[in-house]
């Protein structure tokens, strides 16, 4: 009898002894967990002074942002490559921003347009270009995307406006000063560019 009482208590124990080491072992994780978590929360904080007051500013994921800054390159590339004034130097400027933003796609556009004689035709006859856009559609997962705007030419004598449609892909470069979103676009090119209004000006 008392052989058995001292097995059953040696049992106990055991069991006791292993239910102790599972239950440290569980908050030696939910410990770990909770730290990490707090560790990570605490860095995505940033203090900073007003007037010696300490303010604590979060800081954001970047690929949270990811999709405006994809749509805020394109919408910016095609400003800077359609929309222009009559002054050589100024789309020379806008060129010149507009090629940090595409690979050779976009160059090879911009040297046929060049070639035609288009650019010079813009200043000889004194035309304004403005582009505006109606929406951009973008696919995150694959990176390509369709620009849907149109493209404004006012003419002493004459407005047009033609449709503008464009599409392309997406690559994540590193940022620069030239290129704040650190996104290139690839594989541009021009799907449609038809008038769709010709307007005389009245002469007075």
């Amino acid at each position: 009898m008392l052989i058995k009482n001292i097995e059953s208590k040696i049992r106990l124990s055991f069991w006791v002894s292993i239910g102790s080491f599972i239950t440290a072992i569980i908050i030696s994780i939910v410990s770990f967990v909770f730290a990490a978590t707090m560790i990570r929360k605490e860095r995505s904080q940033i203090y900073v002074l007003d007037n010696n007051v300490p303010l604590v500013a979060t800081k954001t994921n970047i690929e949270d942002n990811r999709e405006a800054e994809y749509k805020a390159n394109i919408a910016a590339f095609h400003d800077f490559f359609f929309s222009m004034p009559p002054d050589d130097e100024y789309i020379k400027r806008q060129m010149n921003k507009a090629m940090y933003l595409v690979d050779a796609s976009g160059i090879a556009q911009y040297n046929t347009l060049k070639e035609k004689g288009y650019y010079t035709n813009l200043v000889s006859t004194s035309s304004v270009v403005t582009c505006t856009m109606d929406s951009i559609l973008l696919d995150m997962n694959t990176k390509k995307w369709q620009f849907i705007g149109k493209q404004k030419i006012e003419r002493p004598s004459m407005i047009t406006v033609r449709t503008l449609i464009t599409e392309g892909g997406l690559q994540d470069i590193p940022r620069t000063v030239n290129n704040s979103h650190g996104v290139l676009i690839t594989n541009w090119k021009t799907i449609e560019n038809k008038d769709i209004i010709n307007e005389t000006k009245k002469l007075y």
